[in-house]
């Protein structure tokens, strides 16, 4: 499937259009090909974002491809080395924006932790993921990542000179002179929460804070809460003070503990709790963008993306004026924290829930949820049959349909975009629950029309109402 260097980790590996399109239409396929060219030509000349832009498209089309997420991670790692080794006089003559080193080694380490789970037996996944927790610092585990790939190539010349730089850079780190132990006082308190500084920042102007604390007041205006300074950072330019955060943790090792297992209570609630986006209704297999800006949404934004990136997705039921019994997990694929403070996500749908309870924290809405799944007929039965028949009928409908309004959408490349990545998505047909999901979404209906997607347990009736939604669409009217 791939071409590759193997004098380079950081080298990205190219399509080869003639292995066939593997699942996905031609069309659909060489738009993927045409993508992934693209970003390693943006790669191979030094224009790293812009690459990742790329990958990031194609990713979306066709999820979980060993060569994108390679390549992705590739970029991701790339320009968080350049930045961590930009020199001081460089930033300050050539500023720049975007996301911060260490963020940028997170999303590069995420993407080649999922590619080992893809390919185990090639060393390249090894590498990626080692050099990625490399620049987080994290010298033990990236000494098992290697150790690991050694055991897959035991001769591998890369993954030798890698941990060779794992044991220089981690005897450098360790063997530091040590210090006299500080007086525990407020010195090492936040202002804001008036407790041991967390994931401590240190702002221009000199004061530190409880990341968290930072920007959960930044929210409300961009000035330093004691000096009223007008602070021009924002999550993903501003990285956590390492020096202070070590001083801290050395020293107070028991009472930094509880701070973060009080923040982990914050950020993983539990797995049967959701914090809420009261917005719309989303079904599963739904994709799209959010553009968030509320100081409420930002700070639950924020806890998301340090826990498992998910979220509850509900709408106020215009029958009874309240939260609707019924909403939709999703998760958030792409996170882009944008200068001002906004966030610009993409999320997805993935499994229904009922709301047995909700109450407020921190101005977002917390549920305790009950997962809802249809009533599936045995497997065996004659109905399972009769379900299983229904479902390869109705996906040949989809595809006719899909093929008709692609050819209707030539000249309107964003439309065209949209139905090759809701193409690219379709469920496995052994599973007539997503499925049927799948194909409610193919159609653009009302909320209420959704939610009563989301109530119905009956799988058959879901497929059939997806159907007639199809055929509504095609004729250009709405069911009333």
């Amino acid at each position: 499937m791939a071409t590759q260097s193997p004098s380079d980790s950081l080298d990205v590996d190219d399509y080869v259009l003639d292995n066939g399109p593997e699942g996905l239409s031609w069309d659909t396929f060489h738009y993927v090909y045409e993508l992934v060219q693209k970003g390693n030509l943006a790669f191979r000349d030094n224009r790293m974002e812009e690459a990742i832009n790329f990958y990031s498209r194609a990713n979306n089309i066709k999820s979980s491809d060993p060569i994108i997420l390679g390549n992705r991670s590739a970029a991701y790692i790339r320009i968080s080395q350049y930045l961590m080794h930009r020199s001081s006089s460089s930033s300050e003559h050539r500023p720049l924006s975007g996301l911060d080193p260490t963020t940028l080694a997170e999303l590069g380490l995420k993407d080649a932790a999922k590619l080992v789970e893809l390919q185990s037996s090639s060393v390249k996944p090894y590498l990626l993921k080692a050099n990625a927790l490399l620049l987080l610092e994290k010298y033990d585990v990236a000494r098992d990542v290697i150790l690991s790939g050694l055991q897959v190539d035991p001769f591998s010349n890369s993954l030798r000179e890698c941990l060779q730089r794992v044991e220089r850079v981690s005897s450098s780190s360790t063997g530091r002179s040590t210090h006299i132990q500080p007086e525990r006082n407020d010195d090492f308190d936040c202002t804001l929460c008036l407790k041991l500084l967390y994931e401590p920042v240190t702002t221009p102007c000199g004061h530190s804070f409880c990341r968290s604390c930072l920007f959960q007041s930044m929210d409300r205006g961009n000035r330093c809460p004691l000096c009223r300074t007008v602070l021009l950072i924002s999550p993903r330019t501003c990285s956590i003070s390492v020096t202070l955060k070590s001083i801290i943790q050395k020293n107070f090792s028991e009472e930094y503990a509880e701070r973060k297992q009080e923040n982990d209570s914050l950020v993983n609630i539990g797995v049967d709790m959701l914090p809420l986006f009261v917005m719309d209704v989303v079904l599963p297999c739904q994709r799209f963008p959010l553009n968030i800006f509320e100081p409420r949404y930002r700070l639950m934004v924020r806890r998301i993306m340090e826990g498992n990136h998910r979220m509850g997705m509900v709408i106020i039921d215009a029958s009874t004026g309240s939260l609707a019994e019924f909403g939709c997990e999703v998760e958030i694929t792409e996170c882009e924290p944008l200068p001002d403070g906004r966030f610009y996500i993409e999320i997805e749908g993935r499994r229904r829930f009922r709301n047995l309870r909700s109450w407020d924290q921190d101005g977002y809405r917390v549920a305790e949820v009950e997962w809802i799944q249809d009533i599936m007929p045995p497997e065996g039965t004659k109905e399972r049959e009769d379900l299983q028949e229904l479902t390869q009928n109705a996906a040949e409908s989809a595809r006719t349909w899909i093929g008709r309004a692609k050819e209707a959408a030539r000249q309107d490349q964003r439309r065209l975009e949209k139905l090759v990545n809701v193409e690219g998505m379709i469920p496995s047909l052994r599973d007539p629950e997503r499925f049927s999901f799948w194909l409610a979404t193919l159609s653009n209906r009302r909320p209420s029309e959704r939610l009563d997607v989301l109530r119905i347990r009956d799988t058959t009736e879901r497929i059939r109402r997806g159907l007639i939604f199809l055929r509504a669409e095609e004729q250009g009217c709405r069911i009333q």
